[in-house]
This record gives C-alpha cells, structure tokens and sequence, in this order.
C-alpha cells in the first residue's frame, strides 16, 4: 500500500496555493468548482457543536493548527476517507483505493455503500497509487487535509501544508492504530466529540460480535505473508502494525518467540528465513494473505510443512478474491461490514487448536 512518491507538480502547486492565499476563491465560478462547493455542503455540523479553535494537533511532523471549522476536507491515502464519511461528511476528494478493489471505481464496497447513503454519486476520487496527486488535492480547495493513516514523508508534508493544514500520522508511518485514526482524523474535522461516540460504537460491536467465539481468546497467533514462489522466506507483521494490533482486540496473544527477533520496535514487518521457521512452532494461528492452493504447498514444504500450526491446519489465510483482504487494516465503515466474516475466519482457525 505504500506508494512511490511524485513531486512533478511541485513548482505548480506551490504557485497554485500562493495564487489561493491572495485571491481567495474567486475562480468557483467554473464548473468543477461549483461542483466542489456543492459538496462541501454534505458535511454535517452537531447540533451545539462547542469545539474552540484554533484546534491543535500533534503528530510526527510536529503540530498542526487548524484556525476555524473545516467545510472542505480532503483525505488521502489508506482509508481516511471512511472516517468523515462515518461522520456523515463527504470528502470533496479522497485516494483511491489501491488493494482488494474488485473493479476500477477505486471504491471498497463498504466506502461505495456509505457514499450511496450520503446521497453522493460521483465522488472525486485520486487516481494517485503512484504518487501522490498534488495538483489535484490543491484542486478540491481543502481547509484540511487527512492523513492519520498513511505513509507520507516529511517532503509531502510539506508539500501538503502549502495547500492546506495536515493532519499526519502520530508516530510511525502505516502504523496509526483504527482509533487513533478516528480521533485524529475526526479531530482534525472540528467532529472531535462525534469521534470518541464513533469509537465506542465500535468497540461495543467487536464485543458483541466477539462473544460469539470464545475458543479465539487466548490463542497465540502471528501474522506471516508466505509466496509459492519462494518459501525459503516469510514475510511477519510486528505488534506495531494494524492488522496485528486488531487482532489483540479479539483476544490473541503474540507469541514472545516471535517478538524476541524483532529488533526495530517502529517497524511494522519482519522478513525471516525459512531455516528459522522454528520460531513459529509455538504459534497456535497463522494468519495471512493466501488460498488453499498456497496452503497446500506449504504443507508439502519440507521445512514450513513442520509448523504445527501448519500440520494441523490452523490457518486463516485471506483470499485477495474477497473484501476481507482489504479489511484486515481496519476502519469504521470495514469492521462493520466484514466483522462477522472476519470472526468466522479466525474462529475457524482457533477451533482447530484443541482437536
């Protein structure tokens, strides 16, 4: 997900936000402008709304201070868009999404649900998987800018803020847990209370949901990325990343054998050699990207063919042909359209365990 980066229209945008400073917004008078305006008036306002500006907010690039209620907000990269729109806001531009899409809208279906519910047709969407799309994000005139989650580099920040105040990711980037990600994001709206109702609101459906699998508790998991085309390699998400640190959430553990090789505490993966795949002998699930004809031949491996976890077939691989490969980096809008899909998969897996 993490995308090369392109400043060909640095010169350009550095201009065009200049040209904005000094006269304002008088080219709305075109009609991508209009349309833009129309837009803006999608976002929903709380009734005795008293956030105070200037509103501050901390995070790897420093602080960012946003001086009034944005009207026009902007998301960019990995699912920031699901939080304004979780919040009943329209974002008057957004990435595309560039993992799981099952067709070239750019939209994951739970994204595409919720712009059908906000009455929104025709979204203004980045075509920007190669690099971000400076020009244009300065296009859409954002007051702000989302990115809690993503993977920007000091230079786009920078770049971003001639355009509009960013909000960036707190410490790490792709490492911005589906909390924080609401509550910078919708801090960063003027929508900071809305934001802490919406966590709870999820937390209380993992709960519900979670009760009922009660065989997941407890279990020691790992998240490892295997290619039929090489085995003599994994690919292992550490604590720091997302989808690991949803996991938690469900009650798995992670294994101190696994752990203890990690050696950057910020990095989100960790490559290891199949010759060292006795680290994982302790591991109750192995989750990860994959099929069953993935699955077979690590059965059939000489060496990954010995992981229990393997032999008896805990496994919840995630098939790239279903949503679900999208949705294990969560959001607001995934977790509740694939929750119950998700359990049945890890639960599936842990019930092995035991047999």
């Amino acid at each position: 997900m993490i995308a090369k980066q392109n400043f060909s229209f640095k010169l350009l945008v550095i201009l065009t936000a200049l040209m904005i400073a000094l006269v304002g917004c008088s080219s709305n008078s075109s009609s991508t402008s209009k349309s833009n305006e129309e837009k803006s008036t999608n976002t929903k306002t709380a009734a005795g709304d008293d956030t105070k500006y200037p509103i501050e907010i901390k995070h790897a690039f420093g602080t960012t201070v946003i001086k009034s209620k944005p009207k026009r907000v902007v998301t960019i990269q990995w699912g920031n868009q699901d939080i304004p729109l979780a919040l009943g806001v329209v974002p008057v531009g957004f990435s595309a999404a560039n993992f799981g899409v099952q067709d070239d809208s750019g939209l994951l279906p739970w994204t595409a649900k919720k712009l059908k519910e906000l009455g929104e047709t025709n979204p203004n969407v980045f075509h920007d998987t190669d690099g971000l799309d400076f020009e244009a994000i300065s296009d859409a005139k954002p007051d702000v800018i989302l990115a809690a989650y993503s993977g920007i580099t000091k230079e786009d920040y920078d770049m971003l803020s001639q355009i509009a105040p960013v909000v960036a990711y707190p410490e790490a980037p792709w490492a911005t847990p589906w909390r924080d990600q609401i509550l910078m994001n919708a801090a960063g709206m003027g929508m900071k209370t809305e934001g802490e109702k919406l966590v709870k609101d999820m937390e209380k459906l993992i709960q519900e949901k979670l009760s009922n699998y009660p065989q997941i508790k407890g279990k020691k998991f790992v998240w490892a990325n295997f290619s039929a085309d090489d085995l003599s390699k994994l690919h292992i998400y550490t604590p720091v990343d997302t989808r690991v640190a949803f996991l938690h959430e469900f009650g798995l553990e992670y294994p101190e054998s696994v752990k203890k090789l990690i050696k950057d505490p910020k990095s989100f993966y960790l490559d290891l050699s199949a010759e060292n795949a006795e680290a994982l002998n302790d591991v109750d699930i192995i989750v990860g990207y994959g099929n069953e004809e993935l699955y077979n031949a690590l059965k059939a491996d000489p060496v990954l063919g010995k992981i229990p976890a393997i032999q008896r077939g805990s496994v919840a691989f995630i098939d790239s042909s279903t949503p679900l490969v999208a949705a294990a980096t969560p959001t607001p809008l995934s977790i509740e359209y694939t929750i119950d899909d998700y359990l049945e998969l890890i639960g599936g897996a842990a019930s092995k365990v035991n047999e």
